[in-house]
């Protein structure tokens, strides 16, 4: 499952990069921050489960 977009990714740093010095992103950024989503939902839905809901809300991220 598909969560970030590499094309997003390059429109964020270059927006980001006031100093305009980044000039490219490299594919591993993008395998992590798929990584890193996934865990940050996976806690989420566990928090939500531990209170009982079946929303999963920003405060349980």
């Amino acid at each position: 499952m598909t969560l970030i977009i590499k094309s997003k990714i390059r429109e964020v740093v270059k927006k980001l990069d006031n100093d305009n010095q980044i000039t490219s992103v490299a594919e591993e950024v993008e395998k992590e921050l798929e990584r890193k989503v996934e865990g940050m939902l996976r806690k989420g839905i566990e928090r939500a489960k531990a209170n009982q809901r079946r929303t999963l809300l920003a405060r349980d991220l």
